[in-house]
């Protein structure tokens, strides 16, 4: 067992990053996968959205990045996946990251250990390009960038994939795109589908899977500290996500899967 490790990245916030992130590692996991998410937001919102609060943690991310505990003691156990959790004390982190020597590696090296426990580790990135970002990127195998099907959806796309190339060519040369998770996607307008096509024009990048349609049900179950998939598997926001997640990791979809995400039959 190695570790396939994705940072989830945007620097463009409001795309459904986390919730991105966390409808994936639960749909692997529900496959039988052992996956790990790493929150590496200073906002803790993947932490928030398991149903902890960042402020009773201890230790944490930050604790991490700062060097002082090994990621393996910050694990904790969710009933759909392990988290390794954030904490807004993260936020000051940055500054301290750019005072160490090979400060883009430290979390590659936290990380390497854990490859041999977990099928999949997924990265929630903060929205920004700044030190932890590079430090997930370097860390990663794959990128996965979410990206809303709304006008200017797409500013700040190109800024990330100039920093992942210079990523690739500075400290992760077998850095790749997985592609792009559309997201809040609404198939009825003329729109959302024009979104998609100027994107993938030009940028080059692929949709993986299907669109994740929108649903009240994505807003909901943070509060239920839970993902979609166990708040509401129904919902085809939710099917979305199996789809993407087993297009992800090689694994056979079925004709029934993309029909209950919405995609076209």
């Amino acid at each position: 067992m190695t570790a396939t490790v994705y940072a989830v990245a945007n620097q463009k916030g409001g795309v459904a990053k986390t919730t991105t992130t966390i409808a994936l590692a639960a749909a692997l996991s529900e496959r039988g996968q052992a996956v790990l998410v790493v929150d590496l937001d200073p906002q803790a919102c993947a932490t928030f959205s398991l149903g902890y609060d960042p402020d009773e943690l201890d230790p944490t991310v930050h604790d991490v990045v700062g060097g002082r505990t090994p990621i393996a003691k910050a694990v904790l156990q969710h009933a759909e996946m392990d988290l390794a959790p954030s904490s807004i004390d993260l936020a000051g982190a940055e500054g301290g990251l750019l005072l160490r020597t090979g400060r883009e590696y430290v979390l590659r090296a936290e990380l390497e250990p854990l490859r041999d426990t977990y099928d999949a580790i997924f990265i929630d990135c903060p929205p920004s390009l700044g030190v932890l970002t590079l430090n997930a990127l370097t860390a990663a195998d794959l990128v996965i960038i979410p990206l809303q099907c709304e006008t200017l959806s797409h500013r700040g796309v190109s800024q990330l994939l100039e920093t992942i190339a210079d990523v690739k060519r500075l400290t992760n040369r077998d850095l790749e795109i997985a592609g792009l998770v559309a997201t809040m996607y609404d198939g009825r307008t003329r729109h959302a589908r024009a979104v998609l096509a100027d994107v993938q024009g030009r940028y080059g990048l692929r949709i993986i899977g299907v669109p994740v349609r929108k649903s009240i049900r994505f807003a909901e179950a943070p509060h239920d500290g839970r993902s979609i998939l166990a708040y509401d598997g129904s919902v085809p926001g939710a099917a979305a996500y199996r789809v993407i997640a087993a297009e992800l990791a090689g694994l056979a979809v079925d004709d029934a899967q993309r029909a209950a995400a919405g995609a076209p039959a």
